[in-house]
Protein backbone atom coordinates (compact mmCIF):
# COMPACT_ATOMS: atom_id res chain seq x y z
CA UNK A 1 0.00 0.00 0.00
CA UNK A 2 2.80 2.41 0.86
CA UNK A 3 4.50 1.76 -2.47
CA UNK A 4 1.29 2.51 -4.32
CA UNK A 5 0.79 5.70 -2.32
CA UNK A 6 4.37 6.75 -2.97
CA UNK A 7 3.94 6.14 -6.69
CA UNK A 8 0.76 8.19 -6.83
CA UNK A 9 2.38 10.99 -4.85
CA UNK A 10 5.34 11.04 -7.23
CA UNK A 11 2.95 11.09 -10.16
CA UNK A 12 1.10 14.10 -8.70
CA UNK A 13 4.40 15.90 -8.15
CA UNK A 14 5.31 15.19 -11.77
CA UNK A 15 2.05 16.72 -12.93
CA UNK A 16 2.74 19.82 -10.88
CA UNK A 17 6.20 20.12 -12.40
CA UNK A 18 5.06 20.32 -16.04
CA UNK A 19 2.25 22.65 -15.00
CA UNK A 20 4.77 24.84 -13.22
CA UNK A 21 6.89 24.92 -16.37
CA UNK A 22 3.91 26.14 -18.37
CA UNK A 23 2.83 28.66 -15.72
CA UNK A 24 6.30 30.14 -15.30
CA UNK A 25 6.95 30.20 -19.04
CA UNK A 26 3.62 31.84 -19.88
CA UNK A 27 4.12 34.45 -17.16
CA UNK A 28 7.58 35.29 -18.50
CA UNK A 29 6.27 35.47 -22.09
CA UNK A 30 3.44 37.77 -21.01
CA UNK A 31 5.82 39.97 -19.03
CA UNK A 32 8.19 40.17 -22.00
CA UNK A 33 5.30 41.14 -24.28
CA UNK A 34 4.09 43.89 -21.92
CA UNK A 35 7.58 45.33 -21.43
CA UNK A 36 8.23 45.25 -25.17
CA UNK A 37 4.98 47.14 -25.83
CA UNK A 38 5.70 49.70 -23.11
CA UNK A 39 9.32 50.36 -24.04
CA UNK A 40 9.30 49.64 -27.80
CA UNK A 41 12.66 47.96 -27.18
CA UNK A 42 13.44 45.81 -30.24
CA UNK A 43 16.19 44.01 -28.30
CA UNK A 44 13.45 42.09 -26.46
CA UNK A 45 11.91 40.70 -29.65
CA UNK A 46 14.24 37.65 -29.90
CA UNK A 47 13.38 36.75 -26.29
CA UNK A 48 9.67 37.07 -27.09
CA UNK A 49 10.07 34.83 -30.13
CA UNK A 50 11.98 32.14 -28.25
CA UNK A 51 9.65 32.09 -25.23
CA UNK A 52 6.52 31.93 -27.38
CA UNK A 53 7.90 29.31 -29.75
CA UNK A 54 9.33 26.96 -27.12
CA UNK A 55 6.73 27.20 -24.32
CA UNK A 56 4.16 24.65 -25.52
CA UNK A 57 6.69 22.19 -27.02
CA UNK A 58 8.77 22.18 -23.82
CA UNK A 59 5.64 21.77 -21.69
CA UNK A 60 4.42 18.76 -23.65
CA UNK A 61 7.84 17.11 -23.63
CA UNK A 62 8.03 17.60 -19.86
CA UNK A 63 4.56 16.11 -19.47
CA UNK A 64 5.35 13.04 -21.58
CA UNK A 65 8.70 12.54 -19.83
CA UNK A 66 7.16 12.69 -16.36
CA UNK A 67 4.14 10.53 -17.18
CA UNK A 68 5.38 7.82 -19.55
CA UNK A 69 9.14 7.42 -19.27
CA UNK A 70 11.02 4.38 -17.86
CA UNK A 71 13.73 4.68 -15.25
CA UNK A 72 16.58 4.31 -17.76
CA UNK A 73 15.33 7.20 -19.91
CA UNK A 74 17.23 10.22 -18.57
CA UNK A 75 16.42 13.92 -18.66
CA UNK A 76 19.75 14.47 -20.39
CA UNK A 77 18.70 12.25 -23.29
CA UNK A 78 15.31 13.98 -23.56
CA UNK A 79 16.97 17.41 -23.72
CA UNK A 80 19.40 16.09 -26.33
CA UNK A 81 16.54 14.71 -28.40
CA UNK A 82 14.65 18.01 -28.15
CA UNK A 83 17.54 20.38 -28.91
CA UNK A 84 19.95 18.36 -31.04
CA UNK A 85 17.34 16.15 -32.70
CA UNK A 86 14.95 19.02 -33.37
CA UNK A 87 17.67 21.27 -34.79
CA UNK A 88 19.17 18.53 -36.95
CA UNK A 89 15.72 17.75 -38.29
CA UNK A 90 15.09 21.39 -39.21
CA UNK A 91 18.47 21.76 -40.92
CA UNK A 92 18.16 18.51 -42.87
CA UNK A 93 14.62 19.32 -43.98
CA UNK A 94 15.63 22.83 -45.09
CA UNK A 95 18.45 21.51 -47.28
CA UNK A 96 16.43 18.68 -48.81
CA UNK A 97 13.36 20.83 -49.50
CA UNK A 98 15.51 23.52 -51.15
CA UNK A 99 17.17 21.14 -53.59
CA UNK A 100 14.47 18.51 -54.14
CA UNK A 101 11.15 20.35 -54.17
CA UNK A 102 9.63 22.61 -56.78
CA UNK A 103 6.15 24.21 -56.91
CA UNK A 104 3.63 21.57 -57.93
CA UNK A 105 0.32 20.06 -56.77
CA UNK A 106 2.40 17.44 -54.90
CA UNK A 107 4.52 19.98 -53.03
CA UNK A 108 3.05 19.35 -49.57
CA UNK A 109 3.31 15.59 -49.97
CA UNK A 110 7.00 16.07 -50.70
CA UNK A 111 7.29 18.29 -47.62
CA UNK A 112 5.66 15.61 -45.48
CA UNK A 113 7.94 12.85 -46.77
CA UNK A 114 11.08 14.94 -46.32
CA UNK A 115 10.33 16.39 -42.89
CA UNK A 116 9.19 13.08 -41.40
CA UNK A 117 12.31 11.41 -42.79
CA UNK A 118 14.49 14.20 -41.40
CA UNK A 119 12.98 13.86 -37.92
CA UNK A 120 13.26 10.08 -38.08
CA UNK A 121 16.94 10.36 -39.01
CA UNK A 122 17.52 12.82 -36.17
CA UNK A 123 15.81 10.45 -33.71
CA UNK A 124 18.00 7.57 -34.84
CA UNK A 125 21.11 9.72 -34.49
CA UNK A 126 20.46 10.93 -30.94
CA UNK A 127 19.46 7.46 -29.72
CA UNK A 128 22.15 5.46 -31.53
CA UNK A 129 24.03 4.62 -28.31
CA UNK A 130 21.03 3.37 -26.34
CA UNK A 131 21.65 -0.13 -24.99
CA UNK A 132 17.93 -0.93 -24.88
CA UNK A 133 15.21 0.33 -27.17
CA UNK A 134 11.76 -0.13 -25.68
CA UNK A 135 8.67 0.67 -27.69
CA UNK A 136 7.09 3.08 -25.26
CA UNK A 137 10.37 4.98 -24.85
CA UNK A 138 10.19 5.61 -28.58
CA UNK A 139 6.98 7.59 -28.14
CA UNK A 140 8.61 9.90 -25.58
CA UNK A 141 11.85 10.36 -27.52
CA UNK A 142 9.99 10.79 -30.80
CA UNK A 143 7.79 13.44 -29.22
CA UNK A 144 10.91 15.23 -27.93
CA UNK A 145 12.46 15.34 -31.42
CA UNK A 146 9.16 16.36 -33.02
CA UNK A 147 8.43 19.12 -30.53
CA UNK A 148 12.01 20.35 -30.82
CA UNK A 149 11.53 20.55 -34.59
CA UNK A 150 8.23 22.40 -34.06
CA UNK A 151 9.83 24.89 -31.64
CA UNK A 152 12.65 25.86 -34.01
CA UNK A 153 10.26 25.99 -36.96
CA UNK A 154 7.80 28.18 -35.05
CA UNK A 155 10.59 30.59 -34.16
CA UNK A 156 11.27 30.99 -37.87
CA UNK A 157 7.60 31.58 -38.67
CA UNK A 158 7.33 34.14 -35.86
CA UNK A 159 10.38 35.99 -37.16
CA UNK A 160 8.97 36.08 -40.70
CA UNK A 161 5.62 37.33 -39.39
CA UNK A 162 7.43 40.14 -37.56
CA UNK A 163 8.88 41.50 -40.81
CA UNK A 164 6.33 43.37 -42.92
CA UNK A 165 6.48 46.02 -45.65
CA UNK A 166 5.35 48.57 -43.03
CA UNK A 167 8.10 47.63 -40.58
CA UNK A 168 8.13 45.35 -37.55
CA UNK A 169 4.66 44.03 -36.62
CA UNK A 170 4.46 42.83 -33.04
CA UNK A 171 0.78 42.01 -33.55
CA UNK A 172 1.53 39.60 -36.40
CA UNK A 173 4.30 37.99 -34.34
CA UNK A 174 2.02 37.39 -31.34
CA UNK A 175 -0.84 36.09 -33.51
CA UNK A 176 1.51 33.64 -35.21
CA UNK A 177 2.91 32.39 -31.91
CA UNK A 178 -0.54 31.94 -30.38
CA UNK A 179 -1.89 30.09 -33.41
CA UNK A 180 1.10 27.77 -33.70
CA UNK A 181 1.05 27.15 -29.94
CA UNK A 182 -2.57 26.00 -30.11
CA UNK A 183 -1.82 23.70 -33.06
CA UNK A 184 1.57 22.43 -31.82
CA UNK A 185 0.29 19.38 -29.86
CA UNK A 186 -1.36 17.97 -32.99
CA UNK A 187 1.54 18.36 -35.44
CA UNK A 188 5.21 17.47 -35.45
CA UNK A 189 5.35 16.18 -31.88
CA UNK A 190 2.40 13.86 -32.42
CA UNK A 191 3.59 12.50 -35.77
CA UNK A 192 7.15 11.81 -34.66
CA UNK A 193 5.92 10.25 -31.40
CA UNK A 194 3.91 7.75 -33.45
CA UNK A 195 6.82 6.95 -35.75
CA UNK A 196 9.29 6.76 -32.86
CA UNK A 197 7.05 4.34 -30.98
CA UNK A 198 6.78 2.02 -33.96
CA UNK A 199 10.50 2.27 -34.73
CA UNK A 200 11.47 1.33 -31.16
CA UNK A 201 8.81 -1.36 -30.92
CA UNK A 202 10.16 -3.07 -34.03
CA UNK A 203 13.80 -2.90 -32.83
CA UNK A 204 15.44 -6.29 -32.37
CA UNK A 205 18.53 -7.19 -30.36
CA UNK A 206 19.22 -3.50 -29.67
CA UNK A 207 19.16 -2.55 -33.36
CA UNK A 208 16.60 -0.72 -35.44
CA UNK A 209 14.70 -2.94 -37.84
CA UNK A 210 13.31 -1.12 -40.90
CA UNK A 211 10.59 -3.54 -41.84
CA UNK A 212 7.27 -3.10 -43.61
CA UNK A 213 5.53 -1.92 -40.43
CA UNK A 214 7.99 0.95 -39.96
CA UNK A 215 7.83 1.88 -43.65
CA UNK A 216 4.03 1.92 -43.71
CA UNK A 217 3.85 4.03 -40.55
CA UNK A 218 6.39 6.47 -42.02
CA UNK A 219 4.24 6.81 -45.13
CA UNK A 220 1.08 7.25 -43.05
CA UNK A 221 2.46 10.03 -40.83
CA UNK A 222 3.84 11.69 -43.96
CA UNK A 223 0.33 11.63 -45.44
CA UNK A 224 -1.08 13.10 -42.22
CA UNK A 225 1.57 15.82 -42.43
CA UNK A 226 0.67 16.53 -46.06
CA UNK A 227 -3.07 16.63 -45.33
CA UNK A 228 -2.38 19.12 -42.52
CA UNK A 229 -0.52 21.38 -44.95
CA UNK A 230 -3.14 20.92 -47.69
CA UNK A 231 -5.97 21.96 -45.36
CA UNK A 232 -6.21 25.59 -46.45
CA UNK A 233 -5.96 24.70 -50.15
CA UNK A 234 -8.70 22.08 -49.84
CA UNK A 235 -10.89 24.45 -47.83
CA UNK A 236 -10.37 27.23 -50.40
CA UNK A 237 -11.24 24.96 -53.33
CA UNK A 238 -14.36 23.61 -51.61
CA UNK A 239 -15.45 27.13 -50.64
CA UNK A 240 -15.45 28.33 -54.24
CA UNK A 241 -16.95 25.04 -55.42
CA UNK A 242 -19.86 25.33 -52.99
CA UNK A 243 -20.44 29.10 -52.95
CA UNK A 244 -18.66 30.49 -56.02
CA UNK A 245 -20.46 32.93 -58.32
CA UNK A 246 -20.18 33.21 -62.14
CA UNK A 247 -18.12 36.42 -61.98
CA UNK A 248 -15.67 34.78 -59.57
CA UNK A 249 -15.26 31.82 -61.92
CA UNK A 250 -14.60 34.22 -64.81
CA UNK A 251 -11.88 36.00 -62.81
CA UNK A 252 -10.31 32.66 -61.90
CA UNK A 253 -10.31 31.56 -65.55
CA UNK A 254 -8.42 34.76 -66.42
CA UNK A 255 -5.87 34.15 -63.66
CA UNK A 256 -7.13 36.77 -61.20
CA UNK A 257 -8.00 35.85 -57.59
CA UNK A 258 -11.54 37.06 -56.84
CA UNK A 259 -12.37 38.88 -53.62
CA UNK A 260 -14.35 36.56 -51.30
CA UNK A 261 -17.74 37.49 -49.92
CA UNK A 262 -18.39 37.57 -46.17
CA UNK A 263 -20.28 34.27 -46.50
CA UNK A 264 -17.30 32.69 -48.24
CA UNK A 265 -14.93 33.87 -45.52
CA UNK A 266 -17.17 32.18 -42.95
CA UNK A 267 -17.42 28.95 -44.97
CA UNK A 268 -13.66 28.91 -45.54
CA UNK A 269 -12.96 29.35 -41.82
CA UNK A 270 -15.35 26.55 -40.86
CA UNK A 271 -13.91 24.18 -43.45
CA UNK A 272 -10.31 25.00 -42.48
CA UNK A 273 -10.91 24.39 -38.79
CA UNK A 274 -12.94 21.28 -39.56
CA UNK A 275 -10.25 19.71 -41.73
CA UNK A 276 -7.52 20.53 -39.20
CA UNK A 277 -9.63 18.91 -36.49
CA UNK A 278 -10.17 15.84 -38.67
CA UNK A 279 -6.44 15.41 -39.35
CA UNK A 280 -5.70 15.95 -35.64
CA UNK A 281 -8.22 13.25 -34.70
CA UNK A 282 -6.67 10.85 -37.20
CA UNK A 283 -3.27 11.48 -35.63
CA UNK A 284 -4.55 11.02 -32.08
CA UNK A 285 -6.38 7.82 -33.06
CA UNK A 286 -3.20 6.50 -34.66
CA UNK A 287 -1.18 7.31 -31.55
CA UNK A 288 -3.72 5.63 -29.30
CA UNK A 289 -3.91 2.49 -31.46
CA UNK A 290 -0.12 2.28 -31.75
CA UNK A 291 0.34 2.77 -28.01
CA UNK A 292 -2.20 0.04 -27.24
CA UNK A 293 -0.38 -2.37 -29.54
CA UNK A 294 2.97 -1.66 -27.92
CA UNK A 295 3.53 -4.09 -25.08
CA UNK A 296 4.83 -3.05 -21.68
CA UNK A 297 8.59 -3.25 -21.45
CA UNK A 298 8.74 -6.47 -19.43
CA UNK A 299 6.95 -8.28 -22.20
CA UNK A 300 8.75 -6.53 -25.04
CA UNK A 301 11.55 -9.05 -25.39
CA UNK A 302 8.98 -11.78 -25.94
CA UNK A 303 7.23 -9.98 -28.81
CA UNK A 304 7.19 -11.71 -32.15
CA UNK A 305 9.63 -10.56 -34.84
Amino acid sequence: MSAVTTGRSAHRRGRREWAQIFGAGFTLWLACLVVTLLTANANLVPTLILLGSFLIPVTFVAWSFERWRDEHLTAELIVKAFVVGGLLGVLAAAVLETYLLEPSPWLFLGVGLIEEAAKLGALIFVTRHLARRHGRDGFVLGAAVGFGFAAFESAGYAFNALLTVKGLSLTALVETELLRSVLAPFGHGLWTAILGGVLFREARAGRFHFNRVVLLMYLWVSVLHALWDYTHSIALALTFLLTGTPWQYRLLSMGYPPSPTSEQVHVFTVLSVGFLALVALLGIATLWATWRRTRPEKAHSASLP
